[in-house]
Order: structure tokens, then sequence, then C-alpha cells
């Protein structure tokens, strides 16, 4: 009887023993995370109307715990638990009490895509951010006219940031949209896509940043296709250091409150005095017409040399290139452009 009595205590505590180790090691797991300080962050979505007990599948299948049953052993432990559905910031370096009080907080907003147009003018993208209910008309205006406010890894021209804000598909949140902050974004892809790859190019071309914007801002709105603006610029370029007038149309539209008002255009192409007149004004243009993409930018600073010093585009917008005045008229006449 007295030894039955020694193996029952003995079994109990083996079992309380094993039970103990049990708890520790689980309340250890809880705290270990997955990958050492300072992992990069992932998002994590936590489905509409998912339990805590469900996410453990999720939170494993991402490496962000390692165990699905320490998962439900904490938050059995923890108690209450409200995640809320949406997208969060975690990472695997997070312990499990870390990543259920991340998963409980507010959800990165959601945002939505809004995308500014090659060529677009600072006017343009002001009206379609107005449109959106982003902003009140004017406002992105008014904001591209303080370059001081903003910081850039190039020289930033002082009264107006046209030709600088590099047009491409950015997310924005609308019911917290910054104007202010889109501008700094256009400014670092600026920065990014073409100015940091190209200083040194910039450097040794002899031109300035400002003369190559206003160029490759011209060529978006002068040739459609790409591989052509190299040619293109090379003619331009040629007539700007000799002295020759542009004769970029694309300029007298510059100032135009609707782009392709036709009457205003003509108007505008008859008035010797306009400064954006490039028919009758020898050299660049004021400024940028509007906002130029990298294979503008790379064209203006790497012209193709050519023997030609006149163009056209036939009503099917196809390049005819010209090496004198006398085969310019000729394709004008072909082409029965005028």
């Amino acid at each position: 009887m007295k030894r039955i009595l020694l193996v029952l205590v003995g079994m109990f505590v083996l079992a309380v023993g094993g039970v103990a180790g049990t708890f520790f090691w689980a309340e250890r797991e809880v705290q270990r995370a997955v990958a050492p300080p300072g992992a990069p962050s992932v998002e994590f979505t936590v489905p509409k109307g998912t339990t805590g007990r469900g996410l453990g599948t999720q939170l494993a299948a991402q490496g962000l715990i390692r165990d699905v049953r320490i998962w439900r052993w904490h938050l059995y432990r923890r108690g209450h638990f409200a995640p809320k559905a949406g997208r969060h910031r975690v990472s695997p370096s997070m312990t499990m009490a870390e990543l259920s009080t991340a998963l409980e907080g507010s959800p990165i907003p959601e945002d939505v895509p809004f995308v500014v147009i090659e060529g677009w003018r600072l006017r343009d993208t002001d009206e379609a951010l107005a449109a959106a209910g982003l902003i009140k008309p004017g406002a992105y205006i008014a904001a591209a006219s303080e370059p001081s406010r903003y910081t850039a890894a190039f020289p930033l021209p002082r009264a107006t940031l046209e030709g600088y804000l590099y047009p491409e598909t950015y997310r924005v949140v609308p019911g917290a949209f910054n104007v202010q902050e889109l501008i700094q974004r256009q400014l670092d892809t600026f920065a990014e896509r073409f100015y940091t790859p190209n200083r040194e190019a910039l450097e040794r071309s002899g031109r300035s940043l400002h003369e190559v914007v206003v160029m490759a801002s011209m060529l978006e709105r002068e040739e459609p296709v790409p591989a052509q603006r190299p040619l293109v610029a090379g003619i331009l370029w040629k007539r700007v250091d000799k002295g020759f007038p542009l004769g970029v149309d694309a300029t007298s539209r510059y100032e135009l409150a609707e782009w392709n008002d036709r009457v205003a255009f003509l108007k505008r192409l008859r008035d010797q005095e306009d400064p954006w007149n490039t028919r009758h004004r020898k050299g660049l243009p004021p400024g940028p017409i509007g906002a130029p993409t990298v294979e503008s930018l790379q064209a203006s600073l790497k012209p193709k040399p050519s023997e030609f010093w006149y163009y056209l585009h036939d009503a099917e917008r196809r390049l005819h290139p010209s090496r004198n005045a006398d085969e310019h008229e000729a394709l004008r006449r072909k082409y029965n452009v005028y």
C-alpha cells in the first residue's frame, strides 16, 4: 500500500512538473519573436469578421509567429482581443504581445491612385486634384509657387516648380491628403528618376538643369514617339545655339486656359509680343511648359546630332525632318501642314 502511495505521489509530482514546464515554455515562446530586432516591416491584413484565433494561421503563413498553438495560448492568457479590420504595418521582430497590440491599433488608411499625366501643366494637375475632391481649386498651383518650402537634391527655381514635378501615378489618402507632401514626393521622384543618375552628365553637358528641363517639357508635347525625341532635341538645340526661332507651337498653348482651344491658340500665334511665341522669339521660352518624363529629359540632355534643321509632323503625327528651308517647305505642301 505504501509503495502504491509513493508511486501515485511520484506520478503527481511528475504531472505537476510537466504542467509547470509546459507553462513556462509557452510563456517564453510568447515573448520570443521570430526574427531579431530590426527586421523589415511587412503589411498584414486583418479580414473583416475574423476572430483572434483565426488570425493565427495567417500570422504563421506570413512568418510573423512560429506556432499557432502558442498564439492561441497567448490570447487565452491575454483575455480581450479586438483586432481592427484593415492593413497593419508589423514586423517579424515583434513578440506576440506586440503583434496583438499592433493589430488592435488603427489600420493603415486606404489609399487610391492619382495620376499626373505626362506633359501636364501645374494648372492641369490642379484641376484634376480639385475634380477628385482632394483640394480646393488653386491650392496645388499656390503650393508649387513657393519652391523654398521644399527640399531637393538639385537646385530649385525661385518662382515656380513647373517642369520639376514628375508625372507619375501616386498613391494618396483622400481623407488625409496633403498637397505639399504630394509635391515633395514629385520632387523626390524627379531626383530619383533623372537628376541623381545623370548628375555628372549634366555637369559635362554645358547646359543648366533648368535649360534641360525647359527643352524636355517641349519635347514631351512636341514629339509623341519617345524614340524620336533625341533627334528632335538635336534639331532644337542647334536652332537655340545658332539663334534661330524654335517654332515650337506648343509653347503658345502654355498659358491657355484650355490646351486645345484652337481659336485662342491661333490668336497667340499671331501675337509677336508674346514671350511664349517661339515662332517669332529666339531662344528657349521663359520656362517649362509642363511636366516632362525621364525619356524627354534624357533626350534633352543627350540630343542626337544630325544634318537636319527643321521638322514637321503629318496628320498621323509621323515625324518628317528636313535639312533646309526648301525641303521643309516641300514637306509642308506635301502633308498640308501650316
